[in-house]
């Protein structure tokens, strides 16, 4: 025993003696894991901003819009009750569908309700209507974030391939950190919009430069496929821990305090970015990228892109139209519309944790196809249910399946661009970016206007059958062609100097050797 700890005493005094707080550093930067990490985190923290709104804000803006008409003074169900509701709505407890019921206002309550004198029975029977004419505002708050990544993204990706990842990831944390502040103080739907659209500008960022950064860390399909896979886990517990945390605290501890507590965490975030990233202006590769535009002109990139933006506008759709339609249909309390979410948040990270490691063996393409049929039947699914409990299976079901299409799609954009283009990722993980926000801004620009016009339930079966049309297309993923001309492009970018060397060497030896 003696023996061992004095070995392991001269191991420590040896270590400690080659130790620098350099070289500590430079392992640090050099550790693949801890990158994976940075982007898990970055991913987490987006998506926990991104889902906490889905519960707060079609309740707090309804309440901004009639805080004279309905108001709580009992403090029922809140931990934070306030006596006065104008100057204090973020600590009002108004239970937007459970205050009352749609056919009789003034009966069937949860918690005692005092109507403002001035209102008549007749202009209470509009509830329902508001709450439809409110699917329009909330819905364009929520697409204005996709709107303006998805106008940042083609300008982040090809600056990626000039100046590294490190400072675009860090920007994205920094605009984030602001993003959340101005939630949490913002008190108007103007203030809010700016959140969100500021919003989109960090997502932009982080996702481009975090998915590149990935891919250029492991060059191996196989591992790749792993990495990403533990990425989309963060971008999946982000989306699983934000609607119920943001419903829960927004009921018992107002409005701020879920974006104070994100904002907490970013800072961690941005200080291990600090320790781990590397700083300065470089590229990470001395290669030239493919042009945006060329990539653009890939039909099988364009087919990969379009797989990850109709399966993820399933669920776009559903953000800021399924918690309006719940209150109109359920007796449901605000904790509840974010725990509607729940399901699917659970099985998508079940779902990329398994697909993101097996799908290269199964067939990202058969994946993907599979996951967009089982996402139109869960779509088709969803409006049969009459309380919270019947939401669970197909919920479940859809975040099942959209994490299929992701965690296949993602890897095989970047395999893309390895077999038939240049190694460089930056511009193309920028069109999955893309493909992203043009299913998160179309979804819910267009569901306000969708469900006032046809109604909740054809609005899903539209996107059901969108899916169905479109998941034929994987098939073609199957074994794309590569490139003829990759090689030469990659011996061009990569070894001009030395080629020109060497035939000037043969050339002079062959010359002296005539002579």
């Amino acid at each position: 025993m003696s023996s061992w700890l004095a070995r392991k005493q001269e191991q420590f005094k040896q270590w400690r003696a080659e130790f620098t707080w350099k070289g500590f550093i430079t392992d640090i930067r050099s550790s693949r894991r801890l990158v994976l990490f940075i982007v898990f985190v970055a991913l987490l923290l987006d998506n926990m901003l991104l889902t906490t709104v889905v519960p707060i804000i079609p309740d707090y803006l309804f309440r901004l819009e009639h805080p004279q008409e309905y108001a709580n003074i009992d403090g029922h169900g809140s931990g934070n009750s306030s006596s006065n509701t104008s100057s204090s709505l973020s600590n009002a407890t108004y239970h937007t569908r459970s205050l009352c019921d749609l056919e009789n206002v003034t009966s069937w309550c949860n918690v005692t309700v005092y109507l403002n004198t001035t209102a008549t029975p007749g202009s209470n029977s509009d509830y329902a209507q508001d709450l439809r004419d409110e699917n329009v505002e909330v819905g364009l708050l929520f697409a204005s974030k996709a709107f303006v990544q998805l106008c940042t993204n083609p300008f982040i990706g090809p600056l990626t391939n000039k100046i590294g990842y490190s400072i675009p990831m860090f920007a994205g944390f920094v605009i984030m950190f602001l993003a959340t502040i101005i939630f949490a103080v913002g008190e108007s739907y103007t203030v809010l919009l700016i959140a969100r659209m500021l919003q989109g500008i960090g997502s932009a960022c982080s996702s481009v430069a975090g998915m590149g950064m990935l891919a250029e860390r492991y060059p191996d399909n196989e591992e790749r496929g792993n990495a990403m896979g533990i990425a989309l886990g963060g971008l999946a517990l982000g989306v699983l821990i934000g609607p119920p945390f943001g419903g829960v605290v927004y009921q018992f501890l107002g409005k701020e305090a879920p974006f104070f507590i994100l904002a907490a965490l970013a800072l961690g975030d941005g200080m291990l970015q600090l320790l781990v990233l590397k700083s300065g202006v470089g590229k990470e590769v001395q290669m030239e990228g493919t042009p945006l535009l060329t990539l653009l002109r890939d039909p099988y990139i364009i087919i990969a892109a379009g797989a990850i933006c109709f399966a993820n506008m399933a669920i776009a759709l559903l953000e800021p139209s399924m918690p309006l339609w719940m209150m109109e249909t359920m007796e449901t309390e605000k904790w509840q519309l974010g725990a509607a979410f729940l399901p699917a948040s659970v099985s998508y990270l079940i779902s990329t944790n398994i697909f993101g490691p097996l799908g290269h063996r199964f067939g990202r393409w058969l994946c993907s196809l599979l996951g967009m049929i089982i996402t139109g039947i869960c779509m088709v699914w969803i409006p049969f249910s009459d309380n919270i409990n019947e939401l669970i299976a197909p919920c479940f079901g859809l975040g099942f399946a959209i994490g299929m299409v992701d965690s296949s799609m993602m890897p095989t954009m970047g395999f893309l661009v390895d077999l038939r283009h240049v190694s460089v990722y930056g511009s193309v993980y920028a069109i999955a970016d893309v493909a992203f926000c043009i299913g998160f801004a179309l979804g819910p620009a267009l569901s306000g206007e969708i469900v006032k016009t046809i109604g909740f339930p054809w609005l899903l079966r539209g996107i059901a059958i969108v899916n169905f049309i479109y998941s034929p297309l994987c098939y073609f993923l199957r074994d794309p062609p590569s490139a003829e001309d990759k090689q030469s492009i990659l011996m061009e970018e990569q070894l001009p100097v030395s080629y020109t060397v060497h035939k000037q060497t043969d050339y002079q030896t062959l010359h002296d050797e005539n002579y």
